[in-house]
């Protein structure tokens, strides 16, 4: 009787717990040549791709909330297009120069090689992860070298994604210069922009849309709209640790960009170098909250700029 109720208590006990042990990680990728394809609980939410032939440097495609809601342009975008400016600048998250050493890797004139994976996408205690090495290129020279760590982290209303770069040579220096197009960029759906969809751009400190935010330092940057009744967007939060507050370039028609190096480009100040000597490193790092809530009401920034600030000193 004994071993009879042990064998029932043990089979309730494992079909109890067979979605839990079945249940594959939250966070999922698949490496496909020239990019990974990420998922989140079984929806696809992003595809990082650092091997195209017309967008010289790595990128973040087609993000989506994990209600499958698009929150950046379709991408690749048709030339004609309502909004189909930049197509190949503008593809959805992104880390780009236009000035490194004279070169534009903003404007696909010089190209960011992957050099390849130093850590694999993996997940590990609930956030997904990858580090690449980059190498900056132009002319079939070497300017720098740069190690970029991507974390995911799921969150409540949505998902954090974090971009945490390193810039070095040990052989030669390199400089970054001040234009508005350097630093952590995102294009967003075309319903979402200001000018021709429902959108509003939104910043730590109140300021409202193109007009009030362009060339303002702040804590975070919010790009947000309706889209099938949701209240989603993106909301970019440089590092409190880098070098110097970033100056946010944000336009209605849908870009938003962090950038601590266009001093004179968004403010009229003193022109901007900021140099890196051989053997020394540059550390850049960003975050954005990919969000999907019912109203604008039920979505704090803030919040998410806090998260982001606690994720960031963690261990983990």
């Amino acid at each position: 009787m004994c071993k009879f109720i042990f064998a029932i208590s043990t089979a309730l006990f494992l079909a109890d717990h067979a979605g839990l042990l079945a249940a594959e990680p939250p966070i999922r990728f698949q490496e496909r040549p020239g990019r990974i394809e990420i998922a989140l609980s079984g929806q696809p939410i992003a595809t990082y791709v650092y091997q195209d032939a017309e967008t010289l440097r790595p990128y973040f495609s087609n993000v989506h909330t994990p209600d499958n809601i698009r929150v950046t342009r379709e991408h690749p975008v048709a030339a004609d297009s309502d909004g189909g400016d930049h197509g190949t600048m503008h593809p959805g998250i992104w880390l780009a120069f236009g000035d490194i050493n004279g070169a534009d890797f903003w404007r696909n004139r010089a190209q960011v090689v992957h050099a390849g994976f130093v850590e694999k996408p993996h997940v590990k205690n609930g956030r997904g992860t990858f580090t690449v090495k980059n190498e900056y290129r132009h002319d079939g020279k070497l300017i720098c070298n740069e190690t970029c760590r991507y974390t995911i982290v799921p969150g409540d209303g949505g998902y954090l994604l974090t971009s945490d770069s390193t810039f070095s040579n040990d052989d030669a220096p390199f400089a970054f210069g001040d234009q508005e197009e350097l630093g952590f960029g995102v294009r967003v759906n075309r319903k979402l922009r200001v000018k021709g969809g429902n959108g509003r751009i939104l910043n730590a400190d109140g300021r409202v849309n193109e007009k009030q935010v362009w060339g303002k330092a702040t804590d975070w940057c919010d790009y947000s709209g309706t889209i099938d009744g949701r209240f989603v967007g993106l909301t970019v939060m440089p590092h409190r640790d880098n070098f110097r507050r970033s100056w946010f370039h944000v336009r209605d028609y849908g870009l938003m960009l962090a950038n601590p190096f266009g001093r004179n480009a968004l403010t009229g100040g003193e022109k901007s170098s900021v140099a890196v000597k051989p053997g020394e490193t540059l550390r850049l790092r960003f975050g954005v909250f990919v969000h999907d809530d019912p109203s604008a009401e039920k979505y704090d920034p803030a919040a998410a700029y806090r998260e982001y600030v606690k994720e960031s000193q963690s261990p983990s």
